[in-house]
């Protein structure tokens, strides 16, 4: 899958144009193992069982990454989560953003499956992640939804009640410090504030605090009518 993003550096800019091969999903990627047990409870009132590992890495097709504005699902009971999204290119390793958007009812039956189902956006532009490796934990991630016609806060949280994206990199790849070019990985999710549940467009940024700077992505969601 071929990704573009507009990569800040300072007060320069350039483009960059990656071939992604290879997509791995964290899942159960909190650092805070209270943390991570609420979101494992969270979607257990979902149906969704509970992982055979902490953290557990799903493989998901290359060509369900989109940097389309908008993205089409079958059925109302998919929703998504803000998630940190780390790729190499060139030698390096770089930080952006994408959505694991899954199909909730789905998910009950195979966690697996449900996140191959829908389509994973991913924002247009990145950091170096060297630019920011020193403060990760500072990083926040926040989500809005359209909800009854106003935007509401939906997830929000800092970077370190997270694994880093090294520590997930290395749990996968025994022990490496980087992952292989063409290859990318989301790193996460924080609770979703008042629960999980679907709407019909989707906000998100990584929020860099000592910079004050973000990356930012919104995408619509079209619902297909799901026909027995």
């Amino acid at each position: 899958m071929k990704l573009s993003f507009q990569v800040e550096a300072g007060a320069h800019t350039r483009q960059l144009g990656v071939d992604i091969d290879t997509f791995i999903v964290a899942g159960w990627a909190g650092r805070d193992l209270a943390a991570t047990e609420h979101h494992i409870e969270e979607l257990a009132k979902l149906g969704v069982p509970r992982p055979s590992a902490i953290p557990l890495y799903y493989r998901v097709a290359e060509n369900q990454l989109s940097q389309a504005p908008r993205i089409q699902v079958v059925g109302a009971h998919t929703s998504r989560e803000v998630e940190t999204f780390v790729f190499m290119a060139n030698g390096e390793m770089y930080v952006s953003l994408t959505s694991d958007h899954t199909d909730r009812k789905l998910e009950s039956h195979s966690v697996a499956l449900s996140k191959q189902l829908c389509a994973k956006p991913v924002a247009a532009a990145a950091w170096r992640f060297a630019d920011v490796a020193d403060y990760w934990d500072e990083l926040v991630i926040r989500s809005t939804i359209l909800e009854k016609g106003s935007e509401v806060l939906y997830q929000e949280g800092a970077l370190n009640s997270l694994r880093t994206p090294t520590d997930l990199i290395a749990g996968y790849h025994a022990g490496a410090a980087a992952l292989p070019q063409g290859t990318a990985m989301s790193c996460g999710t924080v609770g979703a504030i008042g629960g999980i549940r679907p709407a019909s467009s989707f906000s998100m940024e990584l929020f860099d605090p000592r910079t004050r700077r973000s990356l930012r992505h919104h995408y619509e969601i079209d619902v297909l009518p799901e026909v027995a």
